[in-house]
C-alpha cells in the first residue's frame, strides 16, 4: 500500500561496528518470524558475514529490517568467481511492500559488480526458505537459477554446488539443489510465508514449492543470479534510481 512507502532508511554497516544493543534488536526482530533462532547461533552467523543492510524507521530510529552479506571468492572450472552471499534477512510485517530493502540490495550488488572488474563474474547466491525471497529473482533478474522455464547451465550449476557444498557439506543435496535442515536451524513461524491457492497459481511460487516442499521445516533452495547490467530488468534500475539500463 502506498501509505506504507517511504518510512524506512537503509544503511550498509560493517558487522564489526554493530553495537550489542543493535545486535539484540536484530535478534528480537528475527525471532518474531523464526523459531529455533537462538541468540548464540544468530551471533555466530552474524560474525561470519562482512556487512549488514540495516533498515530503520525514519521517525523512531528502531531497526525494522536487515539483511547480512558477505563476499566469497571461489574457483570454478579454473575460473575465479566472486559470490555475494546473503544470510539472515527479515523485514517487519508492518513494512512489507516498501521498496527500501530491494533498492539497498540492488545498489549494493551493482556497486560490487562495478568494482569487481569485467573479467570476474559476480553472482548473487542466496538460500531461500520462503517463496517471498525467491520471488526477488524473477522480479529483478532476466536469468536466474533454478528456474521454472529453463535448465540451469552446467557452469552455473557448478557454481551453486561449489559454494553450497563449502558452506553446507552435510546438508546440501546436489541432485535437488536443496539444503536440508538437519542441524536444527531456524524455521519460519506459521503464518509468515503460508501459500494460498492464489499465490500457488504463480508459476514461480509453484516451482519453488515443488522443488523445496519442506520449506516450512527449514529446508532452503540454493539459488544463483549473475549480477550484471545485461541481466538486470528495467524494473531493477528503476528501483535503484538509476538510468543505466
Amino acid at each position: 500500500m502506498e501509505a506504507k512507502l517511504g518510512r524506512l532508511i537503509s544503511k550498509i554497516v560493517n558487522i564489526t561496528s554493530l553495537s550489542k544493543p543493535q545486535i539484540d534488536e536484530m535478534h528480537n526482530l528475527f525471532c518474531k518470524y523464526f523459531d529455533n533462532a537462538s541468540a548464540d547461533k544468530f551471533e555466530r552467523d552474524l560474525k561470519e558475514k562482512e556487512w549488514v543492510i540495516l533498515l530503520t524507521d525514519k521517525k523512531s530510529g528502531r531497526i525494522q529490517g536487515f539483511s547480512t552479506q558477505m563476499v566469497v571468492d571461489v574457483i570454478v572450472d579454473g575460473l575465479p568467481v566472486k559470490i555475494v552471499f546473503s544470510g539472515d534477512t527479515i523485514i517487519d510485517k508492518e513494512y512489507w511492500g516498501e521498496p527500501t530493502l530491494a533498492k539497498a540490495w540492488l545498489n549494493f550488488f551493482y556497486s560490487l559488480a562495478n568494482n569487481s572488474g569485467n573479467k570476474i563474474k559476480l553472482y548473487w547466491f542466496l538460500i531461500t526458505m520462503g517463496y517471498k525471497t525467491y520471488r526477488f529473482l524473477p522480479v529483478y533478474f532476466k536469468q536466474f537459477y533454478p528456474c521454472v522455464d529453463k535448465e540451469t547451465p552446467l557452469f552455473e550449476k557448478r557454481v551453486i554446488d561449489t559454494i553450497a557444498l563449502s558452506k553446507f557439506p552435510n546438508e546440501y543435496n546436489q541432485a535437488t539443489g536443496v539444503i536440508k535442515n538437519l542441524s536444527g536451524r531456524e524455521i519460519l513461524r506459521a503464518g509468515v510465508a503460508d501459500i494460498n491457492p492464489v499465490k500457488f497459481s504463480n508459476p514461480h511460487v509453484r516451482y519453488f514449492v515443488n522443488n523445496n516442499p519442506e520449506y516450512m521445516k527449514g529446508d532452503e533452495l540454493a539459488c544463483l543470479a549473475l549480477i550484471d547490467k545485461e541481466n538486470l530488468k528495467s524494473l531493477a534500475f528503476k528501483v535503484m534510481g538509476s538510468k543505466t539500463n
